[in-house]
């Protein structure tokens, strides 16, 4: 059965690994579809996400492609079977088709992981903050600005609709100090920062300007992982576009990036410790900008 209005991002994550797995078992297309009685056009059609498969047939290829790792057949299964509904649908027309593909991405991830360089990341920012960044975003009238904020605030649930999920950000010191939101925003930002940190299930640190031993790394990522890392997909945002990426060098080389900017944080913000006036941590350079901003 063929799909209905623009194909979403995961459906054509689900073809693209259909297709790797099929070209990695060295079959062609009508050889797959000879499998479970389809042509050769149909599964190229599917391996686009423009038709369904059914579980069956996803079966019957996976066992054909050599595929025997569990959590990764079960979370391709989910994937493939997944109606792509949730909150975000009423949305449709109304944002960019990238907002709702982010969206789904975010809620089907039992973990998220991001780092930002210039701006706090979306799931973290207060609404004077969102408003700022969008107010000139759609100058030229396509999508309404109050509706974007609005979606955008309401991905921002996630952070506690499932005390399951684990969060890990590492932001930059100069999304910190930016202050195009205006001072009395940032002191706004950077109290809920602290707030979301005591969280149990979000990790928040941050790379300093003096971190010493690598330059840093400019580009913003967000890791959504379906509880297969190999399943993961990375959120690269752009101005007008957002590329998503599956492909396994690609995943394996931002989950390394990922862990080496951790590596040049400084420790995690954690209210619940005592420090001293001269501990180095995360909750530290806040508190220290926090103190800039408010003189």
């Amino acid at each position: 059965m063929g799909y209905k209005g623009p194909i979403s991002q995961r459906q054509r994550r689900f073809g693209e690994e259909l297709q790797r797995l099929r070209m990695d078992a060295k079959l062609s297309a009508p050889e797959a579809g000879a499998l479970v009685g389809m042509k050769g056009p149909a599964v190229s059609h599917t391996e686009a996400g423009r038709i369904t498969l059914n579980p069956e047939r996803l079966e019957t290829w996976l066992d054909a492609y050599g595929c025997t790792d569990s959590a990764y057949r079960k979370g391709l299964a989910e994937m493939g079977q997944s109606t792509g509904k949730g909150w975000w649908s009423e949305y449709e027309g109304k944002v960019p088709m990238l907002a709702l593909d982010l969206a789904e991405a975010e809620d089907r991830a039992e973990s998220l992981a991001a780092f930002d360089a210039l701006y706090i990341p979306g799931a973290l920012q207060v609404p004077g903050y969102v408003e700022a960044i969008y107010k000139d975003a759609y100058k030229d009238g396509r999508w309404d600005t109050a509706t974007a904020i609005e979606f955008r605030l309401r991905r921002q649930r996630i952070m506690t609709d499932n005390k399951q999920r684990q969060f890990r950000y590492v932001i930059h010191e100069a999304a910190l100090r930016m202050q195009f939101a205006g001072k009395s925003v940032m002191r706004d930002q950077l109290h809920h920062l602290v707030d979301m940190a005591e969280l149990p299930n979000v990790t928040i640190e941050i790379l300093p300007f003096d971190s010493p031993g690598s330059a840093p790394y400019a580009g913003a990522f967000l890791i959504c992982n379906p509880g297969c890392t190999d399943l993961s997909t990375i959120i690269l945002d752009g101005p007008k576009r957002a590329v998503h990426l599956g492909d396994p060098d690609d995943v394996a080389a931002y989950h390394q990036k990922f862990q080496e900017v951790r590596d040049l944080a400084l420790p995690a913000v954690d209210t619940s410790k005592p420090r001293r006036d001269s501990s180095r941590d995360s909750w530290g350079l806040l508190q220290h900008i926090l103190y800039e901003l408010q003189h």
